[in-house]
């Protein structure tokens, strides 16, 4: 894989006590669990929604309201970009109007892509609250954006990259920190493992 320079951070086993725990926290938060529908932004963030809304839908008896959403034209750079965007599609199969929807994403860095993932989800209805869950949350916000439900928060610097490897793309559960040679180790917080 090439991880000269990278720290694995989390393995197979810590993503799946993450997500066991990111599960019950979001029923325990819900006022009305046959309100609560699951968003994941693309691309990280459907597969955990996928897995994050089995779990639910195991531990309540019903079925959870499932979507994902593509961010790709709300992202306030994408004019920037180097290359043309490749739109994913969004897929929500139900009406959000007076739900508790969970936005589902892998990490949590500045709030750009949460920010644009709310502007889309407005576009779709008006749900009764919108909180966020989130494997990775590193900090370094640039908007008043936070996650409500946090797998595992770092303390990173801007310059370091999360990758949050899944085996449903990667063929791994993996979280791994590249950056510069010399960084130091990052700090896990309480709110992580």
């Amino acid at each position: 894989m090439g991880l000269v320079d990278g720290r694995v951070i989390m393995e197979a086993g810590d993503v799946e006590v993450a997500l066991e725990r990111l599960s019950a926290e979001i029923i325990a938060s819900s006022r009305d669990p046959r309100r609560l529908a699951l968003v994941g932004i693309h691309t990280g963030g459907v597969f955990l929604a996928n897995r994050i809304a089995n779990r639910i839908s195991g531990r309540l008896g019903i079925v959870v309201p499932l979507g994902s959403i593509d961010i790709t034209l709300y992202r306030d750079d994408w004019t920037r970009m180097h290359t043309q965007p490749v739109l994913k599609g969004t897929n929500l199969p139900f009406r959000i109007d007076d739900l508790e929807v969970v936005l589902i994403d892998d990490v949590l860095f500045t709030g750009r892509t949460v920010r644009a993932a709310l502007d889309a989800l407005i576009d779709y209805g008006r749900p009764m609250r919108v909180q966020v869950a989130v494997l990775v949350d590193r900090d370094h916000r640039e908007l008043p954006i936070c996650s409500q439900f946090v797998g595992i928060a770092l303390e990173t610097s801007p310059e370091e990259q999360v990758n949050v490897l899944l085996a449903e793309k990667d063929g791994v559960d993996r979280v791994v920190i590249e950056g510069p040679k010399n960084s130091a180790s990052p700090l896990v917080s309480p709110r992580g493992l």
